[in-house]
């Protein structure tokens, strides 16, 4: 791009985002500016995406998150910072896996059909389908990703990580099999963590049966919510301190249906107050009764299959479905006499996160990871000053709650598709872990004697791999040279709701195999509500495509509104509303720029000069474009999104464009050569440096508009970040824009109160309150008519007030335009009144605080001067109102 200023007729009169975002990422992508310049000189700064599921194009919440990461990426890049920001996607095991086998499913087919390797082959075409896909969107949303370190879970280098994390914890004895009851969902097949599941209260029952004892003397009641898992019972147990029970224990009970004799244990789990104190164990079944029955060395029946028919242990019922079966069995009961009550209960009722089918509590064969030693590092981290922060604070008990409460973690999944659990097993049923099989052969011969080896037939947890996330994209095992400069890493970026799933288990790996925390900071968000404040969900239809808002507003008016709609950790609502007032943000910034384009004609980069002596509103206008630098950078940092984007709002559209531009007219339309170019120079400097600003928010506008400009470099996206700038600090210029804006709002007002429109000119009569007032009005006579439209101004500090005029009070000044033709002095005198009550209610107030001996004595010293100052201020305003009253009632 030319370093010159191009035409302004190069600059639409209307931003076409579409055309804008299609050209610039091209640019960008063909410029390798989003690659880190591994420069050892700068200091690295890396984030690693979240890696969004290949089981569907991404969702708003994918938008949101994927915005704020490019705002962090895009600023410390133009900070001068070697800046990494490494894209990838996840394999999502039981996700991805339903999604394909649904598909097949309307073929016609099972993945059965397939076999493994055909079934795999199959969703390998889905990722690729899909990871296209959301490289696109990628595209569309403006992301400054590394397309060139992209990875993926299931990766050759990401497999061989995952590898060599499983087989060291194994030889560290953290990662075991074993037989334990885990979640298991029916309709999928597959083992569940604790972290899949979800709770809902359901309405259901609770059945009461009584259960005789074996000798004939009588019965023992218990309650259950699930009758047809008793086909498994295998124990009755009561509290060891219930005095009712103290004369059973040890005896037997004849099982309803099956008629199995089973004991009546003591053990203190039991809640004596529940029900009738005694409850029915099923060790296979329910994982309190699988600890009780571990302690009472209990058989364990299990009466279901995998997908949740009853089978062979369950009598006459095998076969059915285990809601069938329940029908069935309480119908039996029943007519046996045995089930004697049933009360309406409502209780919580795990489902499967993926499927929504009803979880199973199953006993079953899975593999473990023992998480208390690894969870205790990750607690100990916290204590110290390198430990990982959460933004909000808050996040971190809700984190350390879950840890510190930690169960072992299940990590075998009955899917194919996923990272294959690298065991092997021999005929006598000998395990051995390895790299691969060759590895496993070799070991099996040393050590067994025998060759003939079968692979264990399940995968890993997803989470397992995308635990490891922040270091095995880096390279690790290996030293590699991104892993030794780039890791770890700085942020990450993610939601409140998988900080279980994912933050907490990145951290325990980290600090295992890496010794060092994966990220300094987490920034939480929460999740994104339609306007009404619901979940976006199908069944409710309210979901938003991100594409269809970026195809109708633009990427960065959606980036804007998701940017700065909420505070860290906070829900966001969408409104359709809020992306439309962006996109009118924009249309603001376009056309302020194509006014000042106008006004450069031949006027380069190497023109531009702000030194020297300035105009007020030249001083002002570098005032508050410092003060913006610096309260932009601050609040950035704390990411705090939302108060950026309102500190920029306000100053793009209140300062620069509705006041600054507007004074700026006047020397560029003006014959003064000198004070053209001076105001040349400072408006694109100003706009330059706001663009710079902006551009981590709205990348394709700012450098759309930027390439326009004079400027030197070749993109937005290296281009420095503005710095606080000490020369431009001016107090003096800031309090005289305060009085004129002031000046010229209220003439405006009283216009709009008596309904004279501005290309009507008016009498103006301005008295100065004091002497710096009275200069600095003389100072912007030229700027005050041209924004009020006088045909007659005068400004005095010993200005006779007249008889019947409009009035308004502002600090330094009174105004008056005189009421001939211009007002009904009944209404004057009524609209003064009003506005000597507001200023008696604000005094009172003022007043009040102060006389609080609690507030005095406790508040900042600075804080109540302000306060006097602001009672100074209003008293003197209340006085010069009743005056004029009084002046109009004569």
């Amino acid at each position: 791009m030319s370093e010159n200023v191009k035409d302004e007729l190069a600059m639409p009169t209307k931003y076409d985002p579409s055309t804008a975002e299609a050209k610039w990422y091209q640019y960008w992508l063909e410029g390798g500016f989003f690659k880190p310049a591994d420069d050892p000189q700068k200091e690295p700064y890396t984030i690693v995406i979240p890696p969004p599921n290949v089981t569907g194009r991404l969702h708003l919440g994918h938008a949101w998150d994927g915005t704020l990461q490019d705002i962090l990426i895009r600023m410390k890049r133009m900070q001068g910072f070697d800046a990494l920001w490494l894209p990838g996607m996840d394999h999502a095991g039981i996700a991805t896996q339903a999604r394909v086998e649904a598909k097949l499913k309307e073929e016609g087919k099972s993945r059965y059909d397939l076999g493994r390797e055909g079934f795999v082959e199959q969703v390998w075409d889905w990722k690729e389908e899909y990871a296209t896909a959301i490289r696109e969107q990628w595209y569309k949303l403006g992301l400054s990703v590394d397309y060139s370190r992209e990875r993926f879970t299931l990766d050759e280098h990401l497999s061989q990580a995952v590898k060599e994390v499983f087989i060291k914890l194994y030889e560290k004895g953290l990662i075991y099999r074993g037989k334990y009851i885990i979640n298991w969902d029916p309709q999928t097949k597959t083992a569940l963590s604790d972290i899949e599941v979800e709770y809902k209260e359901v309405q259901g029952a609770l059945y009461h049966l009584k259960y005789p004892l074996a000798d004939g003397t009588g019965h023992i009641e218990v309650a259950t919510t699930r009758p047809e898992t008793m086909l498994g019972d295998t124990a009755v147990a009561v509290h060891p301190q219930d005095e009712r029970y103290q004369n059973m224990i040890g005896k037997k009970v004849i099982l309803p249906i099956t008629n199995r004799e089973i004991e009546i244990i003591a053990d203190e789990y039991v809640d004596r107050e529940f029900g009738s104190g005694a409850v029915k164990i099923t060790p296979a079944h329910d994982p309190n009764d699988f600890e009780i029955g571990n302690r009472h060395q209990l058989e364990q029946i299990l009466v279901m299959d995998e997908g949740g028919k009853m089978n062979e242990n369950a009598a006459g019922y095998q076969g059915l479905d285990r809601f069938e079966c329940r029908k069935q069995i309480i119908k039996d009961l029943q007519e046996q006499g045995v089930l004697f009550k049933i009360e309406e209960h409502m209780h919580s009722v795990g489902h499967s996160e993926r499927s929504g089918a009803v979880v199973e509590p199953y006993l079953s064969t899975q593999w473990f990871v023992k998480m208390k030693p690894l969870a205790e590092k990750a607690i100990e981290l916290q204590k110290g000053e390198g430990k990982v922060q959460f933004v909000p604070d808050r996040f971190e008990k809700t984190y350390l709650h879950w840890i510190e409460n930690i169960r072992d973690w299940c990590i075998s999944r009955q899917l194919w598709w996923g990272h294959r659990i690298p065991a092997w097993y021999t005929e006598n049923g000998d395990v051995i872990v390895a790299r691969d099989e060759a590895e496993a052969k070799k070991i099996a011969q040393e050590k067994y004697g025998t060759t003939d080896l079968t692979q264990d037939h399940d995968v890993l947890d997803t989470w397992f791999s995308s635990g490891l996330w922040p270091f095995s994209t880096m390279g690790w095992p290996e030293d590699s040279a991104d892993y030794k400069r780039y890791y770890p890493t700085d942020a990450l970026v993610t939601g409140y709701d998988i900080i279980y799933f994912w933050v907490a288990r990145m951290i325990f790996t980290a600090l295992e195999f890496t010794d060092q925390r994966p990220f300094k900071d987490v920034l939480i968000h929460g999740l994104i509500r339609d306007s009404e404040g619901r979940k976006m969900s199908k069944s409710l239809g309210n979901g938003v495509d991100p594409m269809d808002v970026i195809e109708q507003y633009g990427a960065d008016a959606l980036r804007f509104m998701l940017a700065t709609g909420s505070s860290p950790g906070h829900d966001l609502r969408f409104h359709w509303e809020k992306v439309e007032q962006t996109r009118n943000f924009a249309n603001k910034i376009w056309n302020a720029s194509r006014f000042a384009l106008m006004n450069l004609s031949g006027f380069t980069y190497e023109d531009i000069d702000i030194s020297g002596e300035l105009s007020t509103a030249n001083r002002w206008i570098l005032h508050r474009l410092n003060e913006t630098v610096k309260d932009v950078t601050r609040l950035a940092e704390v990411y705090e999104f939302g108060e950026v984007g309102r500190v920029l709002y306000n100053f793009i559209w209140d300062d620069l464009c509705d006041w600054y531009i507007e004074m700026a007219k006047i020397p560029l339309y003006g014959e003064d050569a000198a004070s053209k170019k001076e105001t040349q120079s400072v408006l694109t400097y100003t706009l330059d440096q706001t663009l710079r600003l902006l551009h981590p928010f709205m990348p394709f506008l700012t450098e759309e508009i930027w390439q326009h400009l004079p400027h030197e470099g070749v993109s937005l996206t290296v281009a420095a970040w503005p710095k606080e700038n000490q020369a431009f600090v001016q107090p003096e210029a800031l309090k005289e824009m305060e009085l004129l804006t002031s000046v010229i709002r209220a003439v405006r007002n009283i216009r709009a109160e008596v309904n004279v429109p501005l290309g009507k000119p008016i009498e103006l009569l301005i008295k100065a309150t004091n002497e710096d007032s009275l200069t600095y009005l003389n100072r912007s006579q030229s700027v005050i008519s041209r924004l009020t439209n006088p045909e007659k101004l005068e400004i005095s500090q010993d200005l006779p007030v007249p008889d019947k005029a409009m009035s308004a009070i502002v600090k330094g000044a009174e105004i008056y335009l005189p009421l001939t033709g211009l007002i009904d002095i009944d209404k004057e005198i009524e609209r003064l009144e009003k506005e000597a009550k507001k200023l008696d209610g604000e005094v009172e107030r003022i007043e009040k605080k102060l006389s609080n001996q609690g507030f005095v004595a406790k508040a900042p010293a600075h804080v109540v001067e302000e306060e006097k100052s602001k009672q100074q201020d209003y008293q003197e305003k209340r006085e010069q109102v009743r005056a004029r009253i009084l002046e109009l009632k004569q």
